[in-house]
């Protein structure tokens, strides 16, 4: 979800890019007053309401009675569901602003009671046995709460319009359902009686509209499972735009305000839709909705929403159409299954503007400077960690961190790119939304971990535990110097914050020759203090780190130091990576077999064993502290978490 300062984006990226960097850092920090609003009055919940663990919600069929002039909602709500267990009663979010009237079931009413806890709970004539589809109609009328503006009333062009926005928990505000970030609804059905001059969008497939007595049906229809947060419509008098989108194509419906239509630049970005589409679709797979549609609904709620097959919209610029076509594979698709994993969502709709920024909007050495923006801005505290841990669901700020759930997900999505290569991480974030258990699901950052694992073979946990889970950034100091075709190249990190002893990553350097030559360099920094030695066959002119941002970093310098030495490049090859290290060592240095011995700090005698080349030295049994290892009179302290 994009916000307010997305109506400014798309100016500020036609302008110079003089000073972009720190407009668009200050512009980011509104991301959040949206998709913030509704947290306050849910926030003691957390992610679950445990009252509806015991049940899977299958389908919705929404028959409700709207009026853009009248702010209110009357009609009905039936859900069918499935108990996991046999259960008594059942409970559903739902406001008690509304007022419920009466609960069907199976031709009888049902006792129930709406409780302070923004609840409905309804008592069964007797148990339902576990595994057994079963239904209810709940009648309720009212107006919805007007306090965080999931259901907003209002006018657009002077004509009457509803819109609305439920992120994270405004569902409840406007009809009964199950919130918790557990159970996707599996089918859902929209049926809006409206006066018949407004047109309703919404999530789907639309599958009539019909006047009767003057009033109009509409009937929208969406068969993929569907959170309820993304459950949406808008309501005014829209001029419909019908396309195609996508190859194959299939149906782009665009249901825009009559002074949009009216708007050339804003036709133009609406039908750059397709540009975006394509590449998206190129990077991350086939849009996961394509039985349906994609378009948008412009509503009033403010920025941007990605509300499930036809996003809303308060504004045209193209950040805001490619960051809410993103989140329909990230964030629709597959959905944070808690808030503590709200990147998920976030961070990867902002790798999408980096996509769309890369290979659509900007040239290359804008991008340059936006993604060096980026890293100021991210960098621009000393802590903070991508995911939200438990104790931080209080604070609504904290979750919707503008410079940690978006900026600094995004970027470590850039980060595994570069750690991958292009070809490999895309096919990686592919098979990420694809894998069965995952797809139309919930997600957890370890289900996106354990994907990377099965797509690439390679263990991210170390870069997970430093980047996600840990807090701040990493400084570099590098030397180098030229000898003869080598380059001797000397790494030193210090770290921001205490929660990370050692940023493990491959460095990016470019090496420039006095003659316009260029070579570059990978350095696999997995210990502080750790000498290189590269092949170079021009004079040096300068070496360049981080040439293209593929990392964060802060403050970091590259000197020349002729001080440094073959020999005493090679006297510090000998190391143990990674260090501080949890379950294993590896060592560098020693090519043959060869006795080592581990000490505690004050001298113990820990172990004693043969060191075999190329195979790992377990440490997961020692207490976590300091230890000395020894090898061929060779000694380092090593640190075990």
């Amino acid at each position: 979800m994009k916000k307010l300062y997305l109506l400014m984006l798309g100016f500020l990226i036609s302008q110079q890019f003089y000073g972009q960097k720190t407009e668009l850092n200050i512009d980011r920090k509104g991301l959040k007053d949206k998709e913030m609003k509704s947290f306050a009055t849910k926030m003691a919940a957390g992610n679950i309401n445990a009252n509806t663990l015991n049940y899977d919600l299958q389908y919705q069929r929404m028959d409700v009675t709207l009026d853009p002039a009248v702010n209110s909602i009357s009609g009905a709500v039936t859900s069918h569901f499935k108990p996991n267990q046999a259960i008594g009663s059942i409970y559903f979010d739902m406001n008690n602003t509304l007022t419920v009237s009466q609960v069907q079931y199976h031709g009888a009413n049902l006792t129930f009671q709406q409780l302070a806890t923004k609840e409905i709970k309804i008592d069964f004539p007797a148990s339902i046995p576990a595994n057994t589809l079963d239904s209810l109609t709940i009648k309720y009328s009212g107006v919805p709460s007007p306090t965080y503006s999931a259901f907003l009333a209002g006018s657009q062009g002077g004509t009457p319009i509803i819109s609305t926005l439920n992120e994270p928990y405004g569902a409840q505000d406007w009809f009964p359902t199950k919130q918790s970030l557990n159970d996707k609804i599996e089918k859902f059905d929209f049926k809006i009686t409206t006066p018949q001059q407004y047109s309703v969008a919404a999530n789907g497939k639309l599958m009539s509209e019909s006047i009767q007595n003057g009033q109009k049906l509409t009937f929208w229809r969406t068969m993929y499972p569907t959170p309820a947060y993304l459950i949406a419509l808008s309501i005014t008098n829209f001029v419909k735009l019908n396309d195609t989108i996508g190859n194959p194509p299939f149906p782009f419906v665009n249901y825009i305000f009559p002074s949009t239509n009216n708007n050339n630049a804003s036709l133009t970005n609406i039908q750059w839709t397709k540009q975006i589409m394509n590449t998206f679709e190129n990077y991350f797979g086939a849009y996961p909705f394509r039985n349906e549609k994609y378009g948008h609904m412009e509503y009033i709620n403010g920025g941007g929403m990605e509300h499930q097959t036809m996003s809303s919209m308060a504004g045209w610029s193209k950040t805001l159409i490619a960051h809410e076509l993103a989140h329909q594979w990230f964030g629709d698709k597959v959905t944070c299954g808690a808030w503590n994993d709200i990147w998920l969502n976030e961070g990867f709709a902002t790798f999408g503007e980096h996509v769309a920024y890369e290979k659509l909007i900007m040239s290359n050495p804008e991008f340059m400077s936006y993604l060096s923006g980026q890293i100021d801005y991210i960098t621009s505290s000393t802590g903070g960690s991508t995911y939200v841990p438990d104790a931080s669901l209080t604070s609504v700020n904290r979750i919707f961190d503008s410079r940690l759930s978006y900026a600094k997900g995004g970027y470590v999505l850039r980060m595994l790119k570069w750690i991958l290569g292009d070809d490999i991480f895309y096919q990686a974030i592919k098979d990420y939304h694809a894998r069965p258990a995952l797809a139309y699901n919930y997600v957890r950052t370890s289900d996106f971990n354990a994907s990377l694992l099965q797509s690439t073979g390679k263990d991210f946990t170390e870069f997970f535990n430093d980047w996600i889970y840990g807090q701040g950034q990493p400084t570099y100091k590098i030397k180098w110097k030229q000898t003869g075709n080598q380059i001797l190249l000397n790494v030193t990190q210090t770290q921001s914050h205490s929660s990370v002893s050692f940023f493990e990553m491959p460095l990016p350097i470019k090496v420039n020759g006095t003659g316009g030559q260029t070579a570059y360099l990978v350095l696999n920094n997995n210990s502080n203090n750790q000498n290189f030695v590269e092949a170079v066959s021009f004079p040096i002119a300068s070496v360049q780190f981080n040439y293209e941002y593929q990392m964060l970093e802060k403050n970091s310098t590259v000197t020349q130091d002729n001080t440094l030495s073959v020999s005493s490049v090679e006297k510090n090859e000998f190391a143990l990576y990674p260090n501080p290290a949890k379950t294993e060592l590896y060592l560098k240095g020693i090519s043959k077999p060869a006795a080592f011995s581990i000490h505690s700090i004050d001298g113990k005698l820990v172990r004693q064993e043969i060191y075999q080349p190329g195979k790992a030295i377990g440490i997961s049994e020692l207490v976590p502290g300091a230890y000395v290892f020894t090898v061929q009179e060779k000694s380092i302290k090593f640190i075990k978490k």
